[in-house]
């Protein structure tokens, strides 16, 4: 019954929107993505020529791999030191190919290890590279196309070879979040980052001709709501009715309210169980900031229409914490508690969970639009089934949106 009621709206939606054509947009922006941030080194190349731009403007040339370094306060390439507290890295109409440090136990780059020359572990993308030196570490920031950003996000948030119309509705979703975050941006050194943060991005990894053909014939159409795009999150599974941003932001957005999602069924994420240590808790919470003594206690406080847990009361040695769901989530780890879609099973040395979906549930819901997609819908019926009272339009037309909430992912 949900089901029918809910493809009856969809169905709405599909005779009101017909077919949306591209008109032809002006010169896409560029998008600076923060691919890593508090590295000491790195290494670039390119196929032909490299050059390397230091903050006086003077340009260097390099036929081999160029290997920067942070010493002090300065940045050196190839063990000569660069001017001012930047270098800007291109190649031309070419690809870059960059080696950054793994991140190590404590998130950061520092002392981890760089596998030269192997192309597996390099990150190959397009437009520029800007290293700059911030506090004790380097920022490295791509400065891409939006189009050839976009193509990079797709294959790393989804399976390229799922139904092309959900390809074209998370092209649709990425594209408006990057120029959401690209408007609203401009006070800081990146718009997005290439991760859970903002957008998974991988560069030219996993882009495929499907992948390519979802951008393209998408090309230049974001999500708009007042004629601006909006904050287009998404996330894996919800497994159940989608979660209102005011309940986990503290935002009211008007198009990110609960919809129903029993589309997901077949989400290898859509049930679960976790389990951490009560220690490992404490430690981690103390770590974010919360005054915790020895925790007795964890018990759900309140929870959303859509039936996520909102709050816990958490009873320890120094009193009472009151938890956000999603807090809990970011203290445990996010791929530990996939969602706060749970029930606490039992409470011991370890603490063990059982839940639903994943992610935080706030609008697209990646595996819903995946099946709605399979079941005949278009992309742009899907993002309005999960973005209601929003409009597809050229990203050339849209206006500056309001201050945005808080980043989710």
């Amino acid at each position: 019954m949900i089901q029918r009621q809910c493809c009856a709206g969809l169905a709405a939606f599909a005779l009101g929107m017909g077919c949306l054509a591209t008109s032809e947009a002006q010169a896409a922006p560029s998008i600076r993505v923060l691919l890593a941030s508090d590295v000491q080194r790195l290494e670039v190349q390119a196929d032909q020529v490299l050059w390397a731009t230091d903050a006086q403007d003077r340009a260097q040339a390099h036929r081999s791999l160029l290997r920067i370094e942070l010493r002090g306060h300065g940045i050196f390439l190839n063990g000569s030191p660069a001017a001012g507290g930047h270098v800007t890295l291109r190649a031309g109409d070419q690809d870059l190919k960059l080696w950054l440090p793994r991140k190590n136990g404590n998130g950061t780059g520092n002392g981890a290890s760089i596998q030269l020359g192997d192309e597996k572990t390099a990150l190959q993308v397009s437009g520029s590279v800007q290293v700059v030196r911030r506090g004790k570490g380097l920022l490295v920031v791509n400065q891409v196309d939006l189009e050839e950003y976009v193509k990079g996000v797709v294959p790393s948030e989804v399976n390229s070879s799922w139904h092309p119309e959900m390809l074209k509705a998370q092209a649709v979703a990425a594209r408006t979040y990057a120029l959401y975050q690209h408007m609203l941006s401009a006070s800081r050194d990146y718009d997005v980052a290439a991760s859970i943060q903002d957008q998974v991005y991988r560069g030219r990894q996993g882009v495929d001709a499907r992948v390519e053909q979802a951008v393209e014939s998408t090309r230049g159409l974001v999500i708009t709501h007042q004629g601006a795009p909006i904050y287009a999150a998404f996330s894996s599974t919800a497994a159940g009715i989608t979660e209102d941003a005011m309940v986990v932001w503290s935002k009211d957005l008007p198009y990110l309210k609960g919809v129903e999602c029993p589309f997901d069924l077949e989400s290898p994420y859509y049930q679960w169980k976790a389990s951490f240590t009560v220690e490992g808790l404490e430690k981690n919470l103390r770590q974010l900031g919360f005054p915790v003594g020895t925790i007795a206690t964890l018990t759900p406080l309140s929870h959303s229409r859509a039936g996520r847990v909102a709050t816990l009361r958490i009873l320890h040695s120094k009193g009472e914490l009151i938890l956000r769901g999603e807090e809990l989530r970011k203290a445990v780890g996010y791929t530990v508690v996939p969602s706060t879609q749970f029930t606490i099973e039992s409470f011991g040395h370890d603490i063990v969970l059982t839940g639903y979906g994943a992610g935080h549930a706030v609008g697209l819901c990646q595996w819903g639009a995946k099946e709605l997609a399979e079941l005949g819908y278009s992309f742009s019926s899907i993002l309005r089934y999960y973005y209601p009272g929003t409009e597809l339009q050229n990203a050339a037309l849209t206006q500056a949106p309001p201050a945005p909430p808080t980043s989710a992912f």
